[in-house]
This record gives C-alpha cells, sequence and structure tokens, in this order.
C-alpha cells in the first residue's frame, strides 16, 4: 500500500497554516468542511500523489455530536496526529488485517466540498493509535494531492513504547515504517529542513 496524507491536527487552525506556511515558505491551500465532524482542512502537496493535512476545528459548524477525529477537543498545541494509506480494496484489506490479528476498524463513508464547488468522496477507517496508519479509499474521487503546491517529504517514522507490537500490526496491514522504542509519536520532514511532530 501507498502513503496517501499525513494529518497535522490542531486545536486552531488559521494559525497551523501560518506556521506551516512560515516553516516551509509554501502557503497550504483550503481543502474545505467535513460536515458534521466540526472540522475544515488545508492542504500541502507531498510530491507523489501524496499530501500533509492540517486539520482543526471549523467555526461555521455547529458542535458536533461526538468528539472531533484526531483527538482535536483535547489538543493544546498542533501535532502530527496519524497517517493514511491508500487502498482500493479497503474491504479485502480490512479482512485481511482482521485474519491476521489487528482490526482497523469499520469502514466509515466521508465527503466534502471544495472551495471551488467539487465534491470529494471516500472511504476511511478511523485510527487508533498515531503510528498505525488509517486506511483511506478514494473510489472515483480523484485524488487531492494532484493540484496542490508541492513541498517534498523526506524522510517519515514513528516512535512507541513496543516497537515490535507496532510492527506486527503494520504487518497485518501490508504497511511498513520505520518504528523505534519511545514516546508513541511521529516524526515528519518536509523539504530536507522542516520537522513536524
Amino acid at each position: 500500500m501507498t502513503l496517501d496524507h499525513l494529518v497535522y491536527a490542531t486545536p486552531d487552525l488559521e494559525e497551523s497554516v501560518r506556521l506551516v506556511a512560515k516553516l516551509t515558505g509554501v502557503r497550504p491551500v483550503e481543502g474545505g468542511p467535513h460536515p458534521g465532524l466540526g472540522t475544515r482542512n488545508h492542504l500541502l502537496g507531498l510530491g507523489e500523489l501524496r499530501y500533509l493535512e492540517i486539520i482543526g476545528p471549523d467555526s461555521g459548524q455547529p458542535e458536533p455530536e461526538r468528539p472531533r477525529p484526531f483527538g482535536i477537543d483535547e489538543l493544546t498545541e498542533p501535532r502530527l496526529a496519524a497517517w493514511a494509506v491508500r487502498a482500493a480494496d479497503i474491504e479485502a484489506r480490512v479482512a485481511r488485517s482482521r485474519t491476521l490479528g489487528y482490526d482497523p476498524g469499520p469502514i466509515e463513508p466521508l465527503s466534502r466540498r471544495t472551495p471551488d464547488g467539487e465534491v470529494l468522496r471516500w472511504r476511511l477507517t478511523f485510527p487508533y493509535e498515531p503510528v498505525v496508519p488509517f486506511l483511506i479509499d478514494w473510489g472515483r474521487t480523484p485524488h487531492p494531492a494532484r493540484r496542490l503546491p508541492v513541498v517534498p517529504l523526506t524522510a517519515f517514522s514513528g516512535t512507541h513504547p513496543d516497537p515490535a507490537g507496532v510492527r506486527d500490526r503494520l504487518a497485518a496491514l501490508g504497511v511498513e515504517l520505520d518504528v523505534r522504542e519511545g514516546e508513541q509519536g511521529l516524526v515528519a520532514v518536509l523539504g530536507g529542513t522542516t520537522t513536524l511532530t
């Protein structure tokens, strides 16, 4: 499977967009709201149809019925909260992973409308822990990274108190990631100089 995107979750979307623009020299593009989730995003291409999603609360939506994804409601500062891998055969991938001992969760449909009116639709499994990715299937929707400004992703790794256990879960998903022992987290380097954690 292929890395699809990294999720940079934040309690203050506009402030984090300004920060990423300052660090990289490239301003992320507005993505749009996620109806019902109480969030919206901005995107920055990472090269090779991959992107960084900066996601935070959307003041234009009512409070959602469930907590916002990626622990946004509890955040006091931005963090690299999750990563997604593309899985065109998402049902088969989930079934295979379950037989190998890891349940990536139910598959849920989502959508959002871009600022230019295009409706994007996808299905995903919601993440349980940052170092193990969630799966995403864009179906027939054109990939959102195809028209984004790009700052290349030059390194990506993770840390976890139990790296061996994480590697087992990654293997069940058919995914590889350099995971070392430490406090649970993700590290991405953009353009060779900007580090996000």
